[in-house]
């Protein structure tokens, strides 16, 4: 068995990874994740059947460009299956424009859909709504990982979550392994717990 995520070379694997829920628990930690190493290394450890990234991309009517599309096409073009939907723009009550939107649905019927030709299904989520997902899946003798982090301020991972979970790994214990070096450093902030469910900013990651 790999040091690695628990990972085995022999076993059948698909990464899910949610892409708001994941990005967010890195930057609250202050570190990039270094996408084409994950794959690289994992790739190595296991059978990877697919690495799928879900994100919702915020389309502004008043701009051309999204700033998510950078991410998006790099991990379409360097093996990762990407998921997305259009964001939906509406007005909160202080007048202010904001986007909503969530993948959620796609991911959990992707992981029931696929959980029959796996051994080991990795969710890179804290969200504790996909843990009755879970629990429908491992009967099907399917062993399950959870990546994500309490080591965060709040912790971004549900307890709910973590015990469903065969095994969780913290994303803090992996930022040696899996963190893009050369980025520039960033601090982390504290986050309240509705900023990262389904309401989007305009800070995005970068890809170099």
């Amino acid at each position: 068995m790999s040091d690695f995520l628990g990972l085995r070379e022999y076993e059948k694997t698909a990464f899910f990874l949610d892409g708001a829920n994941l990005y967010k628990a890195a930057k609250n930690l202050g570190f990039d994740i270094d996408y084409k190493n994950l794959l690289a290394k994992s790739k190595r450890s296991c059978q990877l059947i697919r690495a799928s990234y879900y994100t919702a991309i915020q389309e502004d009517r008043d701009q051309d460009y999204s700033p998510l599309r950078p991410l998006v096409d790099w991990l379409d073009y360097n093996g990762y299956t990407m998921v997305t939907k259009t964001t939906r723009e509406f007005t909160d009550q202080q007048g202010r424009k904001r986007f909503k939107g969530s993948t959620d649905v796609e991911l959990v019927v992707d992981m029931m859909m696929l959980a029959k030709h796996l051994d080991h299904l990795v969710l890179f989520s804290g969200n504790g709504d996909f843990r009755c997902a879970l629990e429908a899946i491992q009967p099907q003798g399917v062993r399950v990982t959870v990546v994500s982090t309490v080591k965060s301020s709040p912790p971004m991972a549900s307890d709910d979550l973590r015990r469903q979970a065969d095994s969780f790994f913290d994303l803090a214990d992996l930022e040696k392994i899996i963190g893009r070096t050369g980025a520039p450093p960033r601090k982390t902030r504290e986050t309240s717990k509705d900023e990262y469910e389904d309401d989007y900013d305009n800070d995005y990651e970068e890809v170099d």
